[in-house]
C-alpha cells in the first residue's frame, strides 16, 4: 500500500519558524531556526528534512525546495556573477513560478515540453532554449543526487515557433556613416568595437594600464557597474590595434585629464568611474546615429559587424575569434553573418564550373 504523502506546514511563532506534521496518527511540531536568522526557504528545507524518513526517497522534496536549496547553492560557486543574476532570475520567473511548489519526483516530459511550447508563443527563441537548458540540468542534478530515478528533461527541445533574433550587421558604407556622425570619445568607442572587435564592458573597463603602443590588455570588463573579471578564459587576451586606432588613442591620453596608469581611459565626470555604456548610448551615440537611421546598430551589432567585415576581406576565422576572445565556433555560428555579395563570387565559380565541366 502506498503510503500517503504529507507535506506539513510552516508557522511563524514568537520570532521562530515551527515546522508542524502528523506521525503515526499523532500531530508534531518542532522549532526549525529563528526567522530573524533564517530564510523561508531555508526554513521549508528543515521542514523537508524532517519528514523524509515518513515520505521516503525521492518525494521528500518540492522543485523549489530543491532548486533554492541544492542546486542554486552548488552552482553559484560556478557561475559568474553575470551568469548568476540572470540564471536566479530566469528560474525563478518562469520555472518556480510554474511549477515550484510540485514534488520533485513527479514530473513527465510532456508537460515540460508543454511548458517551453506556451513559452515559445511570449519569449525568444533564446530565452526558451535558455529554459530547456535549466530544465535539464536541473533534473540531472536531482538525479545524480537519487532524488528521482529517471530525468524528464533529458529529450526536452526549443519549439521551433520561438522567435528567433535577426542578428542585423553594418555594412561598409554604414560604418562610414556611424563613425562620421559620431564625437571623439564616441568615434574611438566606436572604433574599438568596430576595428578591434571589443566587447563595450571591455572597452569601457580599460585603463591606461591596459594600453600599450600596439595592444590593449583585456583583464577586466564593466557588468552593471561593476568592476568584474572577463566573460570567459577565452575573454582574458591582448586585443591588436590598427594603426588609425594607435593614433585615436595616442591623441585622447594626450586630452586626458588623468593619464595615470590607474585612471580610466573614457571616464565618467566625476573620474573616479568609468562612464556607462547604457548612459553613453542614449546621451550620445543613439541621438546620432538615429539621424541616419542607424539606431538599431547598438554596441553588440559593432562587434558582430567586426567578425562579418573580417571574413568578407578573407581573414581566418581563428584570427577573427582570438581577438574577439572567444571560440571558433561560436565566431563562426553566431557573431559571423556573410554578405550576399561576398557569396555571390563563390556561386558564380561554382555556376561556371558546373556549366563548363
Amino acid at each position: 500500500m502506498r503510503r500517503r504523502y504529507q507535506r506539513g506546514c510552516l508557522l511563524q511563532v514568537s520570532g521562530s519558524w515551527v515546522a508542524k506534521w502528523r506521525e503515526q496518527g499523532r500531530q508534531r511540531k518542532m522549532a526549525v531556526g529563528r526567522i530573524a536568522e533564517m530564510t523561508k526557504t531555508e526554513a521549508m528545507l528543515e521542514l523537508d528534512k524532517l519528514l523524509s524518513g515518513i515520505n521516503g526517497p525521492g518525494q521528500q522534496l518540492t522543485l523549489e525546495s530543491f532548486v533554492e536549496g541544492t542546486y542554486f547553492p552548488f552552482y553559484s560557486e560556478k557561475w559568474k556573477a553575470s551568469t548568476l543574476g540572470s540564471n536566479l532570475n530566469r528560474i525563478r520567473n518562469h520555472v518556480l513560478r510554474a511549477f515550484g511548489d510540485r514534488m520533485l519526483d513527479g514530473f513527465c516530459r510532456a508537460e515540460l515540453q508543454a511548458f517551453l511550447k506556451n513559452k515559445a508563443r511570449v519569449l525568444s527563441f533564446s530565452m526558451v532554449d535558455h529554459l530547456r537548458w535549466d530544465l535539464r540540468q536541473v533534473f540531472a542534478m536531482a538525479l545524480a543526487e537519487g532524488l528521482i530515478q529517471v530525468s524528464p528533461a533529458v529529450l526536452l527541445y526549443t519549439p521551433n515557433s520561438a522567435r528567433k533574433p535577426r542578428r542585423k550587421i553594418l555594412n561598409w558604407k554604414e560604418v562610414r556613416t556611424l563613425l562620421s556622425v559620431l564625437d571623439c570619445r564616441e568615434r574611438l568607442i566606436a572604433m574599438l568595437a568596430i576595428v578591434a572587435g571589443m566587447r563595450p564592458g571591455e572597452i569601457l573597463a580599460l585603463q591606461w594600464k591596459h594600453v600599450s603602443a600596439d595592444r590593449v590588455q583585456v583583464r577586466q570588463r564593466i557588468y552593471r557597474g561593476r568592476v568584474d573579471t572577463p566573460k570567459t578564459m577565452n575573454s582574458v587576451r591582448d586585443c591588436a590595434l590598427s594603426d588609425e586606432l594607435q593614433r585615436m588613442l595616442s591623441r585622447w591620453k594626450g586630452m586626458a585629464i588623468d593619464a595615470s596608469p590607474e585612471a580610466w581611459v573614457f571616464p565618467s565626470e566625476t573620474l573616479e568611474t568609468p562612464i556607462t555604456r547604457d548612459n553613453a548610448w542614449r546621451r550620445n551615440f543613439q541621438p546620432r546615429l538615429d539621424k541616419e537611421d542607424l539606431g538599431w546598430a547598438t554596441f553588440q551589432v559593432m562587434r558582430r559587424t567586426h567578425s562579418s567585415l573580417m571574413k568578407d576581406l578573407g581573414v581566418d576565422s581563428k584570427l577573427v575569434a582570438d581577438q574577439q576572445g572567444h571560440t571558433l565556433d561560436v565566431n563562426l555560428n553566431v557573431y559571423t553573418r556573410s554578405s550576399v555579395a561576398a557569396r555571390k563570387p563563390a556561386l558564380d565559380r561554382l555556376e561556371n564550373r558546373v556549366l563548363t565541366a
